[in-house]
C-alpha cells in the first residue's frame, strides 16, 4: 500500500519550474539515463539494456548493458546536454529528448545500436533501429532479448 502511495504522490509533483529546459553537464546513470540539474531524466523513446545485461555475439556473452551505458558516456563527453522535459514518470524521472549540440542523443544510441526504439511509448526512433539492425552493429551484431523482456524475467 505504501508504495503504491509513493508512487501516486510522484506522479503529482510538479516538474520544476525550469524543466521544459534543462541544462548542464550530465551524470550518466546508464545507456538510456542521465543526472542533470538534479534530475534523473530517462531519454524518451528508447530503452537500453540494463547495466547487469549480457547479450551473445559469436557464440559468446558480453556485458551489453555496460558497453551501452560506455557508449552514452562517450556520446555525451565533457559537453554540456540541453534536455527539452515531455512529462515525469512513475518512479519520478523526467522524460526527456536530450541534446548534445544538434545531436539527439536518443536517436544516435539507437542508430548505433546500443539501444533500440521503446515503440510502447514513441515511434520516433524506429528508423533508426532499421539502420542498425541493417549495419548489425550494437547490440544487432548478436543476440539479446529487449531490456524490457530482461527486467520482466529478473522481476520473477
Amino acid at each position: 500500500m505504501r508504495y503504491l502511495l509513493a508512487i501516486a504522490l510522484m506522479t503529482l509533483v510538479p516538474l520544476p519550474a525550469n524543466a521544459a529546459d534543462l541544462k548542464g553537464k550530465a551524470r550518466i546513470i546508464d545507456g538510456d539515463t542521465i543526472e542533470l540539474a538534479g534530475e534523473r531524466v530517462r531519454l524518451h523513446g528508447i530503452d537500453a539494456p540494463e547495466e547487469g545485461q549480457t547479450c551473445t555475439a559469436g557464440g559468446k556473452a558480453w556485458r551489453c548493458g555496460q558497453d551501452a551505458t560506455f557508449a552514452l558516456a562517450h556520446e555525451v563527453g565533457n559537453h554540456w546536454v540541453t534536455c527539452k522535459v515531455r512529462t515525469r514518470d512513475r518512479y519520478g524521472r523526467l522524460i526527456a529528448k536530450c541534446y548534445v549540440g544538434p545531436y539527439d542523443l536518443g536517436a544516435k544510441m539507437v542508430r548505433n545500436g546500443w539501444a533500440i526504439a521503446y515503440r510502447r511509448y514513441s515511434e520516433d526512433y524506429v528508423d533508426e533501429e532499421a539502420k542498425a539492425m541493417d549495419d548489425h552493429v550494437g547490440l544487432w551484431r548478436g543476440e539479446f532479448l529487449p531490456p524490457w523482456e530482461w527486467r520482466k524475467q529478473k522481476r520473477q
